[in-house]
């Protein structure tokens, strides 16, 4: 999966020996709204408060973190899946906007300051590019010319233009079961153990399933016990209340 900044970060904890988790939600264009957050923050409630209690017991995974990703559709989920990484990088364009920018742009600009950077470097290589031309032509060139009829004086103009990143989504075809990318297009939300530079090894792994295994099943338990007494409390209600004449 393409490495986010809190992939980054977890893994700068974990060189650090610091517990980390790191977890996305598979954002889509027109279809994720701003409500899939919390609904994604609560899928993952069972792993968050297991791995919160492992670290105080001192007992949480070593030597990796998770990765977890979460569908675009999370209260849909079908549940946790161990997975492993992708080698995907999504492929990226620049789409010309607005020269007006809006307020709302600005916003994003300042939420997104790894962008601004790569706009400003598109800026200066635009720039530099244009300076080799005027070099080599020996005229005051700029970046769009207007060239007027025979006998008329020549016009030139400078034309400013915005642009915004694009990330193109494609389908995963051909993609094995376990790879993080297609358990979120089936669905599942993918925990993905992952070390410094990568991939865990083999015993990493299979520690990183059997906790999975355990949060689940812990969480299950917990949610049985919660609905038997709520079960218990209305049947003491009921037990208590006086009945009709």
């Amino acid at each position: 999966m393409f490495h986010s900044s809190a992939i980054a970060a977890a893994r700068e904890a974990l060189v650090y020996g610091v517990p980390s988790i790191a977890i996305s939600l598979n954002w889509k264009k027109d279809e994720t709204k701003d409500s899939d957050f919390k609904d994604a923050a609560q899928a993952c409630l069972p792993l968050i408060n297991a791995a919160l209690d492992d670290i105080e017991k001192g007992t949480f995974l070593r030597g990796c973190l998770l990765n977890i990703g979460v569908p675009s559709a999370p209260s849909a989920n079908k549940g946790f899946k161990l997975t492993k990484q992708s080698g995907y990088s999504p492929a990226q364009s620049w789409e010309a906007v607005s020269t007006s920018r809006p307020l709302s742009a600005t916003h994003f600009m300042g939420m997104h300051q790894s962008l601004g950077i790569q706009l400003a470097q598109l800026g200066k290589d635009a720039s530099a590019a244009g300076a080799a031309r005027r070099v080599s032509a020996q005229r005051k060139a700029v970046e769009v010319e207007s060239v007027a009829a025979a006998g008329k004086q020549e016009i030139r103009e400078v034309v400013k233009k915005l642009f915004r990143a694009e990330f193109v989504e494609k389908r995963y075809e051909g993609l094995d079961e376990d790879i993080d990318l297609r358990a979120l297009e089936n669905g599942f939300i993918s925990v993905t153990p992952l070390n410094v530079h990568g991939q865990v090894e083999l015993e990493i792994g299979a520690t990183a399933s059997d906790w999975l295994s355990a949060a689940v099943s812990l969480d299950k338990e917990k949610v049985a016990a919660s609905a038997t007494a709520d079960q218990q409390d209305v049947a003491a209600e009921e037990k208590e209340a006086p009945s009709a004449a």
